[in-house]
């Protein structure tokens, strides 16, 4: 382990003390925890992270190392603010890795603390909730008094808008494997390259598109059907997204949407939503389908949700809609649909990048409902 000294600072004035994890340097972003016991490297590579300091729950990361096959942005670009763990392994034991998970922190410039309690900073985090932070080592280092002024004078997560930050600048096509059965148009809000990857498996043509997009070019496309991605950020400052949403369900194109995608189609049906205190995140929470009482153990990453109740119905622009799933644990929404059900959405990632396979049906849902339009 480093002997670089390096700290967790957050806004309330904790101070975690540990050493050098990556990079040194000085990072600032909104400290979150991820329940998660594997798949570090897609969490970090998610684009959903932007702006976050993840604090691992898991006691040891690294086991696995780093390759670049398990990215899940496009040029294995790692998202995430920093990185807070407790105890990393110092080498890689997978022959699929081409590195350590240390050596890439390092190469990217992503600055992380290690040697940290963990469990002290989680059980934090969850009686008082998510908070500004940043992590600080080597001659970043300053007075704790510095380092806490420092932490509160970045802006906060609750206003604002990220999605645009991380979107594509470009279009860009995955073809389908196979013969090609549908078109879907992919709106980057932050996009996870496994969701264009299970497009293709079902003969599924992906035209990802930047989170900029109008209508007119959207339509032109022609698309049998209209994904809304993942995405960091707060949706209630999506206005440009929700109003496109609401042309894409006035022109009657099914819409299939997860995560930033799910509140993003919730406001356009008239929903609101707020931030969560700590949030959702990790690959281990159960999310009830009030449809079929079936549960899902599920992939999450989100700390804004839609206000609702379990099988609540309301009236929408676009017919009457539905809350159609909540959690398990803590009655937060964790779908929408119209009823007549030509849109969709969920708060989790079915993509399972990394995470369970449970929800992986509800990419042949958007098949079948665009089978059925055809």
């Amino acid at each position: 382990m480093s002997n670089v000294r390096a700290a967790l600072v957050l806004e309330d004035g904790r101070v975690f003390t540990g050493t050098r994890f990556g990079a040194v340097g000085q990072s600032l972003g909104e400290a979150v925890f991820s329940t998660g016991m594997s798949g570090y490297q897609e969490t970090l590579t998610d684009p959903s992270y932007h702006r976050q300091i993840v604090v691992a729950t898991a006691p040891q990361i690294g086991n696995t190392g780093w390759n670049h096959e398990d990215g899940e942005s496009r040029d294995d670009k790692i998202w995430v603010a920093g990185y807070v763990v407790r105890d990393p392994s110092p080498r890689a034991s997978n022959w699929r890795a081409t590195g350590t998970l240390d050596d890439e922190l390092v190469r990217q410039g992503i600055v992380g603390v290690a040697g940290v309690d963990t469990r002290t900073v989680v059980r934090h985090l969850r009686n008082h909730g998510s908070m500004k932070a940043g992590v600080f080592s080597g001659d970043a280092l300053a007075p704790e008094e510095e380092l806490v002024r420092r932490v509160r004078e970045q802006p906060a997560m609750l206003g604002a808008d990220l999605a645009g930050q991380v979107s594509t600048a470009a279009e860009y096509v995955v073809e389908p494997e196979g013969a090609h059965r549908f078109t879907v148009a992919a709106l980057d809000l932050g996009i996870k390259t496994n969701t264009p990857r299970n497009f293709a498996r079902r003969g599924i043509r992906s035209h990802v598109l930047p989170s900029s997009v109008s209508f007119d070019q959207i339509a032109a496309l022609q698309p049998d059907g209209v994904f809304l991605s993942n995405g960091p950020g707060d949706p209630a400052t999506a206005e440009a997204m929700v109003a496109l949403t609401r042309e894409v369900l006035g022109a009657r194109i099914p819409v299939f949407g997860i995560c930033f995608g799910n509140q993003i189609l919730g406001r356009a049906l008239g929903l609101k939503t707020y931030k969560m205190t700590f949030g959702h995140r990790g690959i281990n929470i159960p999310v009830i389908d009030h449809a079929t009482g079936r549960v899902a153990v599920t992939a999450q990453n989100h700390g804004f949700a839609l206000e609702g109740e379990a099988g609540q119905r309301f009236d929408t622009d676009f017919g009457p809609g539905l809350v159609s799933h909540t959690c398990a644990n803590d009655g937060v929404v964790e779908g929408v649909k119209l009823a007549d059900g030509r849109a969709f959405s969920v708060q989790y990632h079915p993509e399972a990048a990394a995470g369970p396979h449970d929800a992986e049906y509800l990419f042949d849902q958007f098949v079948d409902l665009m089978a059925g339009e055809k």
